[in-house]
């Protein structure tokens, strides 16, 4: 058996050695999660709910379980922030929010003990709670980091906690909050903070909350099957995005992949957030609001049948650049180099060459075709004048019409230029002449290949 070269055996081994490097820092959730109990304490929470309890009583038993039953949980950290709690009602105190219980390993009887001794007062500073709580995370990597609010009323201290909650999020500083609602008149303007829900009794309040502490850590996976023009899942190799839908901001970046069977890999997502998904095709395909099941695997079909598109010149003519847009749209889409191999979706598209002149070619893309555009090379002239002046090149098309191309650079008395083949017009005026009847005009033809030297004068 032929043994291979040593230096093809050096590029196998680095070729593995940089796909063993990628493979080992794949995406993946952090280990470790800590959750932030953020506890209205102001003086609604007085008011009886249910079964002769007031809002408190049935928060404070139904929270002090779940903090009980967490213990087993090695990789969860928790803490308490509570609001509303330590002014009264009349002294309208909007700053009346504390960290109660920092994050620590084995804190749940500090937490318990703490809720405990929670009496009702104040009012409802939500805004600046979350303004607070940013600084109740501790900084590090390796942490998912997970608010649950708690409460009985919408913001009172004029605060916008939506907007709060918004610039944390994409600062990093937590992930798309819960809010939990005591029957909360007006809960919708919540909706805007986080993921709300509101709980009409003890008994939905005590199922919202274990089922918000389920879905922080349900394994959720999401395949993705891109559809080509017969439906089947077989388009690849495509970036693909989710989006934070709350904010824009992109939380996962992905390269499609299809395995050996041809079926499309499972990424792990965060069950927390709430997704758009962005395929980045030319133009990409969008799905808003997608519907991804928490704790299971999601299967989504996005349909993104592409076609190839080639530009290239005539044998080893000069490279060049095209515009590529969408049919009857101003927008460019992309700027393609020649030789370069681009797919396209399936649809109607302008394709403008960067050469002189331009051209522009409509072009229909197909599923699974290749399109290919080829320009004659072009040819070269020099165009030189004993003085430096203003003048344009104009094609004349077989109509005889004469239409502008460029102009001369009116720094130089040399000018090259790389024009495609045809028939072509100079007209050039040195700067010092004085009148427009010193205008030279030189006609000329130009062939694929040929190279021209014009003088003006």
């Amino acid at each position: 058996m032929r043994k291979l070269p040593a230096i093809l055996l050096c590029c196998l081994f680095f070729c593995d050695l940089a796909v063993f490097a990628q493979e080992i820092n794949q995406q993946a959730l952090p280990e470790k999660t800590r959750i932030l109990f953020v506890l209205d304490g102001s003086g609604s929470m007085n008011a009886d709910w249910s079964e002769n309890l007031s809002r408190m009583d049935v928060a404070k038993n139904i929270l002090t379980r779940l903090v009980d039953s967490l213990r087993i949980n090695p990789n969860l950290e928790l803490a308490l922030r509570v609001y509303g709690h330590r002014y009264s009602r009349q002294s309208n105190n909007c700053n009346d929010t504390q960290l109660e219980v920092p994050f620590r390993v084995n804190n749940h009887s500090a937490i318990i003990q703490e809720i405990k001794d929670i009496t009702p007062r104040g009012v409802t500073p939500i805004t600046y709670s979350l303004l607070q709580a940013a600084a109740d995370f501790p900084a590090g990597a390796g942490y998912r980091n997970i608010l649950i609010l708690i409460t009985d009323g919408v913001e009172s201290c004029g605060g916008d906690p939506c907007a709060a909650s918004i610039e944390l999020q994409k600062k990093g500083v937590f992930l798309r909050p819960f809010i939990i609602g005591l029957g909360v008149p007006g809960g919708k303007a919540l909706e805007c903070v986080g993921k709300f829900i509101d709980a009409q009794n003890s008994t939905s309040f005590n199922q919202i909350l274990n089922e918000s502490i389920e879905t922080t850590f349900a394994n959720t996976t999401v395949s993705i099957a891109l559809l080509n023009g017969e439906n089947q899942p077989v388009e690849t190799n495509v970036n693909i995005t989710f989006l934070n839908s709350m904010t824009g901001t992109a939380a996962y970046e992905f390269v499609h992949y299809l395995d050996g069977a041809g079926k499309p890999d499972s990424v792990q997502i965060d069950p927390v957030l709430s997704y758009d998904v962005i395929v980045n095709t030319l133009p990409p395909v969008i799905r808003r609001g997608v519907n991804i099941v928490n704790g299971r695997h999601n299967l989504l079909e996005i349909p993104a049948p592409q076609g190839t598109l080639i530009i290239k010149p005539e044998a080893r003519g000069n490279a060049f650049s095209a515009v590529v847009r969408q049919r009857d749209v101003t927008q460019i889409l992309h700027l393609q180099q020649s030789h370069q191999p681009v797919r396209y979706l399936v649809g109607d598209y302008e394709v403008e060459t960067l050469t002189l002149p331009r051209r522009i070619f409509p072009v229909s893309v197909a599923a699974g075709k290749t399109i290919t555009i080829t320009l004659p090379s072009s040819g070269s002239v020099n165009i030189n004048s004993l003085a430096v002046g203003y003048g344009s090149v104009f094609e004349i098309m077989e109509n005889g019409e004469p239409r502008w191309v460029c102009a001369l650079d009116e720094t130089k008395t040399r000018h090259t230029l790389n024009l495609l083949p045809g028939k072509y017009r100079i007209a050039f005026r040195a700067r010092r002449s004085r009148g427009s009847k010193y205008t030279a005009v030189k006609t000329f033809d130009l062939a694929s290949g040929q190279t021209l030297n014009l003088s003006m004068f």
